[in-house]
C-alpha cells in the first residue's frame, strides 16, 4: 500500500483527526493526521476548516488555515471556498502566528487574490509575518506583487530579502529594468544567500553585472554551487576562474547589457 493509499484509508472521523491534532505535540503524529485531512479533502472538512478559522483559540485559527491550504491535496478541491475562507480570516486576523499560517496557506493556492491581501502587510512589524508573505507571492508576475517583493528584497530580515530575490530572480521570467536593478542591489548583501539568489536572477537575464560577482564568489570559494549555476547559465566555463587567485570583494557594478 503506498502512502497515499494509507492516508487515504484512515478510519478516522474528521473530529477525531483534528482533536488528535490539537492534542499532540509530536510533529509526525500531526502532520500526519493533517495530510489525511488534505488528502481526504471533502465539504465536510472544508466545513471544519471553515469553522476553525472563525475559532476565538488562535491555535485553531492556524489549523483551520494550514487545513484549507492543501484541501484535496494532489488533487485540489474546492480552491475558491478555501481562498475565501482565508482571505476572510486575514481580514480581521491579528495574531502574528496566525497570519503566518494564512500566508503560506495563500502560497500553497493559485489565485491572485493573495496579491492585494499581502499588500496590506508588507510593513508588518513581525518578520515571520513578511517571510509568508512572500511565500504568498512567489510566482505571480502581476506588476503589483513584482512591485511588493521588490520592497521586500530590501527588508531588514535576511530570510525576508532571501526569498524576495528568489521570488524575482528565479520564480518569474518577467525581465525589467526595476527587476534587475532590485536583484544587483543585493549582489553584496550581508546574507550570502539573499547573494546568490540575486546572482541567479541576473544570470537568467544574461545581466552582465553578475560577472564580476561570479569571479570572486568561485576565488572566494563562496557560494560556490550559486556561482557555478550563474556561469553556466551565462555561458561561462568553469575553467575560466579556476585558476583565480582570491579577489577583494566587488561592489554591484551599475552597467548591465
Amino acid at each position: 500500500m503506498t502512502h497515499l493509499e494509507k492516508l487515504r484509508s484512515d478510519p478516522r472521523t474528521v473530529d477525531e483527526l483534528i482533536n488528535t491534532i490539537l492534542a499532540v505535540t509530536d510533529e509526525d503524529i500531526l502532520w500526519n493526521a493533517i495530510a489525511v485531512l488534505h488528502v481526504r479533502g471533502s465539504a465536510g472538512v472544508l466545513d471544519r476548516a471553515r469553522e476553525l478559522c472563525r475559532s476565538m483559540c488562535q491555535r485553531e485559527r492556524s489549523l483551520g488555515a494550514t487545513i484549507l491550504a492543501q484541501l484535496g491535496c494532489p488533487e485540489r478541491t474546492f480552491p475558491k471556498e478555501c481562498v475565501d475562507a482565508i482571505l476572510g480570516l486575514i481580514e480581521v486576523e491579528t495574531e502574528p502566528e496566525v497570519l503566518h499560517d494564512a500566508f503560506v496557506a495563500l502560497g500553497h493556492q493559485s489565485d491572485p487574490r493573495a496579491i492585494a491581501a499581502a499588500g496590506r502587510f508588507d510593513s508588518h512589524p513581525d518578520p515571520e509575518v513578511r517571510y509568508a508573505l512572500v511565500f504568498s507571492l512567489l510566482g505571480y508576475s502581476e506588476a503589483v506583487a513584482v512591485e511588493l517583493l521588490i520592497g521586500l528584497s530590501q527588508d531588514e530580515d535576511s530570510d525576508v530579502r532571501d526569498w524576495a530575490a528568489f521570488g524575482l530572480g528565479t520564480q518569474i521570467d518577467l525581465d525589467t529594468p526595476e527587476i534587475r536593478e532590485a536583484l544587483a542591489a543585493r549582489l553584496d548583501d550581508s546574507d550570502e544567500y539573499t547573494r546568490g539568489e540575486a546572482l541567479i536572477g541576473l544570470a537568467r537575464r544574461k545581466d552582465a553585472r553578475a560577472v564580476p560577482f561570479i569571479e570572486f564568489a568561485w576565488s572566494s570559494e563562496e557560494i560556490g554551487d550559486k556561482a557555478r549555476e550563474a556561469a553556466e547559465l551565462l555561458g561561462i566555463s568553469v575553467n575560466t576562474f579556476t585558476s583565480l587567485e582570491c579577489l577583494d570583494p566587488p561592489h554591484s557594478p551599475h552597467i548591465s547589457n
